[in-house]
């Protein structure tokens, strides 16, 4: 499970090791959580599309068939749409139709790894923004790991999302945080984030003074989209080499109004006024993380009155809390963003609920 916040990489990672499965021959199961889940719909094409690949060898009949048995069952059970799906065989009572999810997804998973080990093939999955998840999907996944690892069947699951899903896929499943890894991945080391600047332009016979670089990082954090995207608009608006400090500064015109409107924005736009208010108090109180009294304390409520309102934020991918009690957001530089789009911080005032 690949941990870190917007804009770090992950996707860059999972879909790299996807392509290494890809060139090694593995079967693959790929797709992007969307808020609320469905686990059962944006998996089943992928597990369809083995099972007809695996449906050529005439050694494998059995177990092509039991799979697609599962398959179907599993498929008009959490309905999705099944149609020109058919292996030759008609749906079989008993066999991932429970209607449970979890027992189910790990038995159609099982049998379709079973039909591909007999085919000498690993199975590999692929999760982005695994965080959307509901529990009972992340427990269905945490279980399906399970029994692959207790019968030897060759699956691997590899996620990639925001820090909270450590704590989503242990309160799934109590035995998650020993079945999973959670590497984190975050900002680049100063040496590296120098490395993504200079090298590029180096390549082109471009070079930079060493006070830009140093600026760049300053303002970046070391974050690669940031890094990325300070590259881009400093190589637009310098007028020569060597690039300088104030060069730099320059492109800030550029930068700050296109990351506004297209990474920065998008997610602000997504949540209520008072969501936007509670990330503007955030805001108030610097990057984080922040307690969450002092937020509510800024906010000019009391922490009970909000409590909704943070836990719907972390729903919605924007805020985590990496201790009890602690809250910070999931995208880096958000603070200096929520300052731009609301310049001023208004005290909330809780709505009173009607008399009965």
């Amino acid at each position: 499970m690949l941990l870190g916040l917007r804009g770090v990489g992950k996707t860059v990672l999972l879909n790299r090791i996807y392509n290494l499965a890809e060139e090694r021959g593995y079967f693959t199961i790929k797709m992007e959580a969307p808020e609320g889940g469905e686990l059962a719909a944006r998996s089943y094409p992928d597990l369809k599309r083995i099972l007809i690949r695996l449906s050529t060898a005439q050694n494998l009949r059995d177990k092509v068939a039991r799979a697609g048995h599962a398959l179907r069952n599993f498929a008009s059970i959490f309905k999705v749409s099944y149609e020109g799906f058919d292996f030759g065989a008609s749906p079989a009572e008993g066999l991932a139709d429970s209607g449970d999810l979890e027992r189910d997804f790990a038995e159609v998973l099982r049998a379709v790894t079973e039909a591909a080990k007999a085919a000498g093939k690993p199975v590999a999955m692929f999760i982005d923004e695994i965080q959307y998840l509901q529990p009972k999907e992340l427990s269905a996944l945490a279980l399906a790991c399970h029994e692959a690892g207790q019968r030897q069947l060759p699956f691997v699951l590899y996620g990639a999302g925001l820090p909270q899903i450590a704590k989503l896929a242990g309160d799934a499943k109590s035995y998650a945080e020993r079945l999973f890894e959670f590497p984190e991945v975050g900002a680049l080391t100063d040496p590296a984030a120098h490395q993504a600047i200079t090298e590029p332009a180096a390549g082109e016979g471009v070079s930079f003074d060493p006070e830009a670089v140093d600026e760049i990082l300053r303002q970046t954090l070391n974050y690669p989209y940031f890094l990325q995207e300070w590259g881009s608009a400093v190589w637009d608006t310098a007028p020569a080499s060597p690039i300088g400090v104030s060069d730099v500064h320059n492109a800030l015109q550029r930068i700050i109004p296109h990351l506004d409107a297209s990474f920065f924005r998008v997610r602000f736009d997504r949540c209520k006024p008072v969501q936007q208010k509670y990330l503007r108090a955030m805001a108030e109180l610097g990057p984080g993380p922040h307690q969450t009294g002092a937020i509510a304390a800024a906010m000019g409520c009391e922490p009970s009155q909000v409590a909704a309102t943070r836990a719907q934020l972390i729903s919605l991918g924007m805020i985590w809390s990496q201790r009890h009690g602690e809250t910070a957001f999931t995208v880096p530089l958000f603070d200096q963003f929520m300052k731009r789009a609301i310049p001023e911080l208004e005290p909330h005032i809780p709505r009173k609920r009607a008399p009965q």
